[in-house]
């Protein structure tokens, strides 16, 4: 069970330097992924005159998202991993890849990333609003709840396949593009219910801008859970006790 190989860290770990370069790091690919894809919602609001959701605003939210994370991926990956989600970053915890020590560190460099990104989007439209996540009419809270621990799940499942399993061979070069492929298309599947958030970072960052926190706890239960489970598998099913090997991050 990956369970086991939970660790806590070492008195002092947090202050190392190589794990707050890691952190600097997470939080910079926070800031660029979260101005890329909420911006870009921004961006569609103004040419339409803040009008109806459309499918081709859906579209153009999946690839936003998709090409601004395949980047935010890519440049951290060297330094922290490139995890740029609170969830990716629990399911690296609960997989035994990183400590809770760095997990906490990481976490808070996310969510200050995002909440920085929003206001930099804030004041740079001359105070257009950063909408939050909010589920849509005749979608119940349960339904995005489940719809946030599939689409995690697929997320954190592409992550382990390509990134941490250590039999990844040469695949771990196209996971910065896996990545932002399964989110993009999750967004295309569940965006018109949810939003696909995916991720908690990228829901808390607009929720604290705009000040709209409602059913804000199913964008990081739901995405939470769906990661766990998916490290738990993946770890249980293919990589194993005897073969798998003790990551300080998640590598891409």
């Amino acid at each position: 069970m990956p369970m086991n190989r939970i660790a806590i860290g070492e008195p002092g770990e947090a202050s190392r330097p190589d794990a707050l370069k890691a952190a600097l790091a997470e939080f910079f690919s926070m800031l660029i992924f979260v101005f890329a894809g909420e911006g870009s919602g921004m961006a569609f609001s103004k040419l339409t005159g803040d009008g109806p959701a459309t499918p081709s605003g859906l579209i153009a939210a999946a690839l936003s998202h998709a090409f601004a994370l395949i980047v935010a991926v890519s440049v951290g990956a060297n330094i922290s991993g490139g995890h740029v989600n609170p969830a990716v970053t629990f399911g690296a915890f609960v997989g035994g890849n990183i400590t809770l020590l760095r997990a906490i560190l990481y976490w808070m460099a996310q969510l200050l990333g995002s909440v920085v990104a929003c206001i930099l989007l804030k004041f740079g439209t001359g105070g257009m609003k950063t909408a939050a996540f909010a589920v849509s009419a005749d979608v119940t809270p349960m339904n995005a709840f489940v719809f946030e621990i599939v689409m995690t799940f697929g997320l954190v499942y592409t992550v382990y396949a390509t990134a941490v399993d250590p039999k990844k061979g040469n695949l771990g070069v196209i996971a910065p593009i896996a990545i932002g492929f399964i989110v993009g298309a999750n967004i295309l599947a569940g965006g018109a219910f949810d939003g696909a958030s995916m991720n908690p970072a990228v829901s808390f960052g607009p929720a604290v801008v705009s000040w709209t926190w409602d059913h804000h706890w199913v964008y990081w239960l739901g995405p939470m859970i769906g990661a766990a489970l998916a490290a738990i598998v993946y770890d249980m099913c293919f990589i194993g006790r005897g073969t798998h090997e003790q990551l300080p991050t998640t590598d891409y």
